[in-house]
């Protein structure tokens, strides 16, 4: 278990000692040292609990990336996920919402978190409105495709399987739901949540067609999994989209950039050593379902991020629910593995936890 977490724990210890330091340095005081510690600590866990639906997504697309491509996502990929997501991102929010230039944006972060913290959650609907289609989109492929062989709850994915074959399906559903969404909200806020939605579904198909355009589609390889430098971008934009939520609520408890890029820079790399983990040891091949149960999670927080529109969800809830999807797909697979101890069975799918 210390092979695949230990660089993970080391960068833990170090960012916790950075995060002492700093606390030290801006307070200089014990109390004021241990409450940055403290912080560092709750916004890695956040990270963490956010992030594990993303862990068994990112797995299985790794599973069946080249072993080249597989070894520079966990390290350029993990490395732009933790700085550029965590750090780079918001900076460029404030960059684009408040017309600044890099330097000036970072200034503004140091010496004005408050104003930094409002000019980044006043982009709040435009985030959402890009993850939740982006991700949308990424679960709905998953299920509207008429070669999966395996139903984890077959009622509802055969279904789905059957209208497969329709033409621009998800699509459809997707600009449905961002229509729906956009009339609750604020004439403003509707049209920015409808570009931005409309961005996120354009990126989607970009990546795509990036895929195949490197990789022309075949019957082993047309899935936009097995590409090299497409399946990179596609993890890319995954992580960015389920890291949205991750950074978004980290002002829930500061406004200090530091404090939220070491926080999350840890949970960031707990989620690259639950990614390894789960590759190197076969586990989304050895149990059926896990797979299945990633990606509802992925479709649970789309339609998280589109109701965070105009309702406020806990970002406790959100990695709950993603945890116990997950955690129910485990457990169904388990019991298969069980009921076939062969794995000759006929991969009939079972209704949840029935």
């Amino acid at each position: 278990m210390f092979k695949h977490f230990g660089g993970s724990l080391l960068f833990t210890l170090a960012g916790l000692l950075l995060g002492a330091w700093y606390g030290w340095e801006l307070y200089g005081t014990i109390d004021g040292m241990l409450g940055i510690v403290w912080i560092c600590a709750v916004l890695a866990v956040l990270e963490v609990s956010l992030s594990f639906d993303n862990a068994a997504v990112n797995a299985s697309v790794l599973k069946d990336m080249d072993p080249v491509w597989q070894q520079r996502f966990l390290t350029w990929g993990i490395a732009i996920a933790v700085f550029g997501m965590r750090i780079v991102f918001p900076l460029v929010i404030v960059m684009v919402a408040a017309s600044l230039g890099p330097v000036e944006a970072m200034n503004l972060a140091l010496t004005d978190p408050v104003r930094y913290q409002e000019i980044v959650e006043g982009a709040h609907i435009g985030l959402m409105g890009f993850g939740g289609a982006f991700l949308g989109m990424v679960g709905l492929n998953y299920f509207f495709d008429s070669d999966k062989e395996v139903d984890w709850i077959a009622a509802i994915e055969r279904p789905l399987a059957k209208v497969a074959d329709i033409e621009a399906v998800s699509i459809g559903l997707v600009l449905a739901a961002t229509w729906g969404v956009s009339t609750v909200l604020a004439d403003a806020d509707a049209l920015t949540f409808i570009i931005a939605a409309i961005a996120g579904l354009l990126t989607y198909l970009a990546v795509e067609i990036v895929n195949h355009v490197l990789e022309p589609p075949t019957p082993s390889t047309g899935d936009v999994a097995k590409a090299g430098f497409g399946a990179f971008l596609y993890l890319e934009v995954l992580d960015a989209s389920f890291s949205f939520d991750g950074v978004i609520g980290a002002f829930a408890l500061t406004n200090n950039l530091i404090i939220i890029a070491i926080g999350l820079g840890i949970g960031a790399m707990f989620v690259r050593s639950m990614t390894i983990f789960l590759v190197k040891k076969g586990t989304m091949s050895e149990y059926r379902y896990l797979e299945h149960g990633a990606f509802y999670a992925i479709l649970a927080l789309a339609a998280i991020m589109y109701l965070n529109t105009f309702v406020h969800i806990s970002e406790v809830i959100t990695g709950l629910i993603g945890a116990v999807l997950i955690g129910l797909a485990f457990w169904s697979s388990v019991r298969w593995n069980r009921a076939n101890p062969d794995g000759d069975g006929e991969g009939e799918g079972e209704e949840a936890v029935a």
